[in-house]
């Protein structure tokens, strides 16, 4: 009657006596089916979208020579803001994902290499910054308020075009003790909130922006070096490119504020770790040796486990070893989520060091995803996450908001009255 993941959640979160009458485990059961019933992508096939393509090749800046004329940079307006986000073109190609072994400070969960093909991609300019974060977390209170007003609401039949959104933060003294800046990255998000802000950001503009997979990340943050960082294999140059534990010496400084790599990407090393949406392994790629080469959208060890996952570019409370193209850092909640006093522990929220030093940057292809790997991109596709925030959004602790490109103006309708 009820799959794996239905009855675990039964038995996890519902007296013994509730569950034996199967009468409300069966309504907890439907959403669950909901989620199975995933909406279409934005884009999603095989034809590239018009926005960051240009027909003739611009007279200066990066472009990338594709079938539709030239990948050119974009920036795109996060609709019913005046925020922006700038995206660059990063051209396809081939490299050795993970480190040498006589690679300097390697890790052994950063190899073997194998060889990985990447195709074409938008990556963002910066890390995703607190102005651009703190529009997404707005929308719990607009949520709430639609479920109390009766606005646009969810159920069985649309829940897959609907996310959640972060709630407010139990204890922000830790999440902003460096600073809440606008044009500081925003800091202290799980793996599953970035992954909602993506789906939201994708379902309002039309276009697929995700998190990159862990080939996809790196190959970016080389900009087309095969040395530990993009600039040489040696830190020494490493002031003019990155903040990291001996010269942030106020904590956390605003994006952009350091040299690019050679793609024109900043902070790929330092200011703060990104996400990624593989699973940890401490075998490294060794499940992928014998498969290679593979494209880097299919080097992905897809999340069961809500930890650990991979971060990425080492933070500005780091060392410049854990800064190296090519280091994997495991996320860990018991230790992330350490102070979290709730039950279950937060799905948005990590409390705990490393996790003001983790944030994320967007990624978007060149050609739209399929909607089958796309929804992996924008949800957990960790069981233990999908029940953490059932259980919180029953409880009344979080709650689910219908995401189309009309939501920016029914949230200003909404505004209006108020």
């Amino acid at each position: 009657m009820f799959s794996s993941l239905q009855l675990r959640f039964c038995m996890k979160y519902l007296p013994t006596q509730i569950v034996k009458t199967s009468s409300l485990c069966l309504a907890f059961s439907l959403t669950f089916l909901a989620a199975d019933a995933w909406a279409d992508a934005p884009d999603a096939g095989k034809s590239a979208s018009a926005v960051g393509i240009a027909k003739e090749k611009p007279s200066k800046g990066p472009s990338v020579k594709v079938d539709e004329g030239y990948m050119v940079p974009y920036t795109m307006t996060i609709p019913g803001t005046d925020l922006t986000i700038d995206m660059v073109p990063v051209p396809g190609g081939s490299f050795l994902l993970g480190s040498p072994e006589d690679e300097e400070d390697r890790g052994e969960a950063e190899g073997p290499q194998i060889k990985v093909n990447v195709d074409p991609m938008w990556v963002a300019k910066n890390e995703i910054n607190w102005a651009q974060y703190k529009e997404f977390m707005s929308l719990y209170n607009v949520f709430k308020e639609f479920e109390r007003e009766g606005i646009r609401p969810v159920d069985d039949s649309n829940k897959a075009d609907a996310i959640t959104a972060p709630t407010q933060l139990y204890e922000p003294s830790f999440t902003y003790e460096y600073g809440e800046r606008p044009e500081q990255a925003a800091v202290t998000m799980t793996q599953y909130a970035a992954q909602q802000f993506t789906k939201w950001l994708s379902r309002i503009t039309g276009e697929q922006y995700r998190l990159p997979t862990e080939a996809e990340w790196e190959y970016a943050a080389r900009g087309g070096k095969a040395t530990a960082f993009s600039w040489g294999d040696s830190a020494d140059d490493i002031d003019d490119y990155a903040w990291y534990y001996d010269n942030a010496d106020e904590g956390q400084e605003a994006v952009g504020t350091k040299k690019p790599n050679p793609f024109g990407l900043h902070d790929m090393h330092g200011n703060v770790a990104e996400w990624t949406v593989n699973q940890y392994t401490e075998d490294g790629y060794e499940s992928f040796a014998d498969k290679a080469p593979l494209n880097a959208i299919d080097v992905v060890k897809w999340p069961e486990t809500s930890s650990p996952c991979v971060v990425r570019g080492g933070s500005w409370e780091m060392d410049p070893e854990e800064l190296r193209s090519a280091a994997r850092l495991g996320s860990d909640d018991v230790e992330w989520k350490d102070s979290d006093p709730n039950f279950p522990k937060s799905p948005w929220w990590l409390t705990d060091y490393p996790s003001r030093g983790i944030g994320f940057r967007l990624f978007r292809s060149y050609k739209p995803l399929d909607k089958e790997t796309i929804t992996k991109f924008w949800d957990s596709t960790s069981g233990e996450v999908q029940l953490d925030v059932e259980s919180r959004v029953m409880e009344g602790r979080g709650g689910y908001g219908l995401v189309d490109e009309k939501l920016p103006e029914v949230i200003k309708t909404m505004k209006e009255k108020q």
